[in-house]
Parts: structure tokens; C-alpha cells; sequence
């Protein structure tokens, strides 16, 4: 869709994601904040100060939710690219509000002060609910045909 706000959030997670999955066709929905603040060097204390914090409220779905649900937790360094979406919802006192939050494409932990092994995900059993982006088969079977696990003997490892 042309014209939609495209954004990238670096930042720690405020809390651990939350997870739950839709009624009607069990996808997986993680909402999560992240914190970014900026730090600029002050030459006349020769200190680092930090800048205010920008919140922002995040959602990712389906399994990819799902990885960051089992992935991250909170206080960890995060980049997030989504697009930024404004809507609107009634509280429980009936009260109209608007939120404005990140729908995220991609989430990643961040590798400036971390280090991080990428695992191929498994078939997931979710107790019959889907986290696969599949339109709710609920296999853990990907579309994609180089998404096959390595194989468990390594011995045989790539040839260069």
C-alpha cells in the first residue's frame, strides 16, 4: 500500500511481550513497548546524556509474534520495522481514545551489546492453535522451499 509510515524503532523492551491468540483463527498476537533514547555527548562535562524517551507501543502476528514472544524478554536491546498506524478504541469506561502504534514487519534483537544463534523454528503444537502465517493450518510447515531444517550430523557441513 503506497503511502503508509514506514519506521524503524531501536530500543530495550519495557516488559516481556505479551501473547494471545485470536478466537476465530487462533493466530498468535504479541504486543510489546520499546523505549528509544537518544544520548548525545556533552563536550563540557565529557559525559553522555540521555535525551527523552520515546515509547512505542508494538504488534507483531502470527508466528513471528510467536518468535518474539519466545525470544525476547524485557530490557532487551530490539530493532523493530513496521509501519506506524493510528486507531482508535473504547476503554472500559466507554471513553473514545486513540493509540498510536507500530504494526511490525521485521523484529530483531539488537547485536550491539549482544550476541545471539539464530534457531530454525519446529513444527509448533500450540494446542490446536496456528502460528504459522498459513491461514491458521497450524503445522509449522513454511511456504518456503529453502526453509528446511540443517541437518542434525554436521559432519557433512558446507564445502567451503
Amino acid at each position: 500500500m503506497s503511502g503508509e509510515t514506514t519506521l524503524t524503532i531501536i530500543g530495550n523492551l519495557t516488559a516481556d511481550p505479551t501473547i494471545r491468540f485470536m478466537n476465530d483463527t487462533g493466530d498468535a498476537v504479541v504486543n510489546f513497548t520499546v523505549a528509544s533514547t537518544p544520548r548525545v555527548f556533552d563536550s563540557k562535562s565529557k559525559q553522555w546524556k540521555d535525551g527523552n524517551p520515546v515509547f512505542m507501543r508494538c504488534t507483531q502476528w502470527r508466528e513471528a509474534g510467536q518468535n518474539v514472544s519466545d525470544s525476547l524478554s524485557k530490557g532487551d536491546r530490539v530493532i523493530v520495522v513496521g509501519k506506524l498506524q493510528q486507531r482508535e478504541y473504547t476503554d472500559r469506561d466507554g471513553v473514545k481514545r486513540q493509540v498510536m502504534e507500530v504494526v511490525a514487519d521485521e523484529v530483531g534483537a539488537s547485536l550491539k551489546y549482544h550476541v545471539a544463534r539464530p534457531i530454525r523454528n519446529k513444527a509448533r503444537k500450540n494446542s490446536g492453535q496456528s502460528s504459522t502465517g498459513s491461514g491458521g493450518r497450524g503445522h509449522g510447515v513454511s511456504d518456503d522451499p529453502y526453509a528446511a531444517a540443517a541437518p542434525e550430523d554436521e559432519s557433512e557441513g558446507v564445502p567451503f
